[in-house]
């Protein structure tokens, strides 16, 4: 190696650990996913723009550390460690499973959650009441309710509704009794048979599409999330239309929603962590997620001969 050579090299590590100690300095926003799934990725893509609107970019003014647990527990765990271990200014959580893990693993840190329930139906909420650490953006289910009141709207003659739904997921379990009463006030008979793992998402489907149901209801379910694609397969084969309180879903293949907008859901979530890059002593509070709208897959609508009137936003891809 010759003197300039070298002299290069030395440059370049002192370069290196420049950035290295700029990096170190820097306040650190953490974000604990579960699953690798499109429609909860959009809720990660609005918080990151909710910063980078207020002009916080990643690596620059602050460092965002992200870790995926790929629909595992005990790598959940992990993950939530690992994250809190690097002493984040907040942990953001999506979904439910997500935030409870947080909650469990500190009561310093901040954890802003998004795509989850009302604290006491995610069991966050104890004997002292919320943990003051939590904060984030929450649904209530009362959205639900319209969610199954447009399939009426949309589909009159519709009499038989399935779904599928995961016992050990608090968010799916009091999402079902919602529908349960949707059901009964809208004279709908409901068929819905349980699920644990993503493995079975297929076998389940077919055993509800074997139940001649007239639609399938895609819930707020982690598992039904990461694999409505193979549940849309069947469907379609049996010419059985979707619909959903998840608007995320439409772009994959629901006929419609009512639901909140998961872009907008992790934007608002996103304003949080801006206000505690701005201010690290703020208190934060869940909040009710802001924006629900109508939506519908024009594709799919016309399969089914279905034309919702413009209180529908049209999605054409």
């Amino acid at each position: 190696m010759n003197r300039f050579t070298q002299i290069l090299s030395i440059v370049f590590l002192l370069y290196l650990g420049a950035c290295q100690n700029t990096k170190n300095n820097l306040p650190r926003i953490a974000f604990l996913d579960y699953v690798d799934d499109a429609t909860l990725a959009q809720a990660r893509m609005g918080f990151k723009d909710a910063l980078l609107q207020k002009g916080f970019v990643a690596d620059s003014n602050y460092v965002f550390d992200y870790l995926n647990a790929q629909g595992d527990q005990p790598t959940l765990v992990q993950a939530c460690q690992q994250l809190l271990s690097k002493q984040p200014l907040c942990i953001a959580t999506c979904p439910t499973l997500a935030t409870i893990t947080a909650v469990q693993n500190t009561t310093t840190v901040p954890v802003i959650m998004m795509v989850s329930p009302e604290p006491k139906n995610a069991g966050l909420v104890g004997a002292n009441g919320l943990p003051p650490n939590v904060g984030g953006v929450y649904e209530t289910l009362s959205y639900i309710d319209t969610s199954v009141l447009i399939i009426k709207t949309l589909m009159p003659s519709v009499k038989i509704l399935g779904l599928m739904y995961n016992a050990a997921e608090p968010q799916s379990v009091n999402a079902l009794e919602v529908i349960k009463l949707a059901c009964q006030r809208y004279n709908l008979q409901l068929e819905a048979l349980p699920v644990s793992n993503s493995s079975e998402a297929q076998m389940v489907t077919q055993a509800l599409l074997q139940r001649n149901i007239d639609v399938f209801f895609a819930m707020p379910d982690n598992i039904l999330f990461q694999t409505f694609e193979t549940v849309a397969e069947s469907c379609n084969k049996k010419n059985v239309p979707i619909f959903t309180s998840e608007a995320g879903l439409v772009s994959r293949g629901a006929v419609a929603a009512y639901g909140a907008d998961m872009y907008a859901w992790g934007f608002q979530a996103g304003q949080q962590a801006v206000a505690l890059l701005l201010d690290n002593k703020i208190q934060l509070k869940p909040e009710v997620v802001k924006l629900r709208k109508r939506i519908y897959n024009v594709k799919q609508a016309a399969k089914f001969g279905i034309t919702p009137d413009t209180n529908f936003e049209a999605l054409k891809h």
